[in-house]
């Protein structure tokens, strides 16, 4: 009787285990409509500037085209306004940027080592608790893997209050024959061989590049950041305009 017991106390333990991981599984499933993933504050943010950026957790791609939409959100999570400050966003690999709305292009000599294209958005300010949304027009070569990032600097100085990415967008959807094919954050794109086969994903699919300070940043991203900074400086004073409040 006691051994009955026991197992009857081992069976309703591993099953409340059960009832509160699927909450948690359903919610990984179904990712939210935008998402920070990818993201870290900059170290050397003055105090009191907390900004921070969303990405669509899911876009869609037309197959033929490769053209898609999505929205770049940057937020004031302070307790002030931010003064002016300067939104990037960057394409790299097989994603390239091709307008975001009220920003200006990066020239091609001022873009970061291994991206293809950027725009430059200048803020004047943004006050305590408010975003603001870019439209990006972009493409995608469902060939290969792409990436974007967004990085936040400090009116037209080097400060990094944020960046997030660069971060990539794919799928590992094999099987889709639809007109739109719908790639995910965070997810590594499995490109179509010669063959138009996807091979199978292999580790790491769902890795995001590390983000943070440009000093712990790869290549394309923290050399890119530091470049990035420094060339759009010039930018900036042009599409201070763009960016009223």
């Amino acid at each position: 009787m006691r051994r009955s017991n026991q197992r009857r106390s081992l069976w309703v333990v591993a099953a409340a285990g059960t009832v509160l991981l699927l909450p948690f599984e359903a919610l990984a499933a179904e990712p939210s409509p935008g998402s920070s993933a990818g993201g870290s504050p900059g170290a050397s943010a003055p105090a009191g500037y907390k900004v921070s950026t969303e990405l669509p957790a899911k876009i869609s791609v037309d197959r033929e085209s490769g053209k898609t939409t999505l929205s770049a959100q940057v937020t004031n999570e302070g307790a002030k306004d931010t003064g002016a400050i300067r939104l990037s966003v960057v394409g790299f690999e097989g994603m390239r940027i091709n307008a975001v709305k009220g920003c200006t292009a990066i020239p091609t000599a001022q873009l970061p080592p291994g991206s293809n294209s950027g725009f430059a958005c200048a803020i004047d300010k943004l006050a305590a608790g408010k975003s603001r949304d870019y439209q990006v027009d972009a493409s995608f070569d469902l060939n290969r893997t792409g990436q974007i990032c967004l990085p936040v600097t400090l009116g037209n100085t080097k400060t990094l209050l944020w960046q997030q990415g660069p971060v990539q967008f794919g799928t590992t959807d094999t099987s889709s024959d639809a007109p739109d094919t719908p790639l995910l954050l965070g997810t590594r794109n499995v490109p179509a061989d010669s063959a138009g086969q996807r091979p199978s994903p292999g580790p790491g699919k769902g890795d995001l590049p590390s983000t943070g300070t440009p000093s712990s940043l790869p290549l394309t991203g923290g050399i890119a950041v530091v470049l990035l900074a420094t060339g759009a400086a010039g930018i900036w004073l042009t599409t201070r305009k763009n960016g009223r409040d």
